[in-house]
């Protein structure tokens, strides 16, 4: 194994590995299978949120048309954090399924997860995107995001750093 471009530029360095290039800061796991996949990190105990329970769901006319659902939303499908935080199959292999141009909502189901280390949480229901006022009876322990896939063919990571009384996501790698 060599390193190549090292001494210039560290983070565009490579390696040659068993005949291939490779970028030497690539994670095995940002190569998912699924086109959509998360990270949970719990920023007050600074390790991965291991069991965190994850739902992906799609909005608008195509998801109608896909279910005949009346609804506009569609589950997609859902999983729970691994040991690193990582929820990677979300969705099946990108050769099996693509991506539809819209707008999907992931949904972290916090509370259970900060109840298993003895914690309560401050926000059992957040949404991001869309401000509104939601009767009690509607309040549901998640936080859930929301974000628009433009461009199918491409990986969406979405991120989310949490705490008892905070929490923070991005748009990822």
């Amino acid at each position: 194994m060599g390193v190549i471009g090292a001494e210039s530029a560290p983070f565009a360095a490579s390696i040659i590995d068993k005949g291939r290039l490779r970028p030497l800061f690539a994670n095995d796991h940002t190569m998912s299978k699924s086109p959509i996949t998360c990270h949970v990190l719990d920023s007050s105990l600074g390790k991965p949120a291991e069991g965190v329970r994850v739902r992906l769901m799609f909005y608008g006319a195509a998801a109608e048309a896909m279910t005949g659902a009346t609804s506009g939303m569609v589950s997609l499908g859902s999983g729970q954090t691994n040991s690193d935080g990582r929820c990677i199959d979300l969705l099946p292999a990108r050769d099996v399924q693509t991506l539809s141009a819209g707008i999907y909502k992931i949904v972290f189901e916090t509370k259970d997860y900060f109840a298993g280390t003895g914690r309560k949480c401050f926000y059992p229901f957040v949404e991001v995107l869309e401000i509104h006022v939601l009767p009690l009876s509607m309040i549901s322990p998640t936080i859930q995001i929301t974000f628009e896939v433009e461009t199918p063919e491409q990986h969406y990571h979405i991120p989310l750093l949490i705490s008892p009384y905070s929490y923070t996501t991005y748009r990822g790698s």
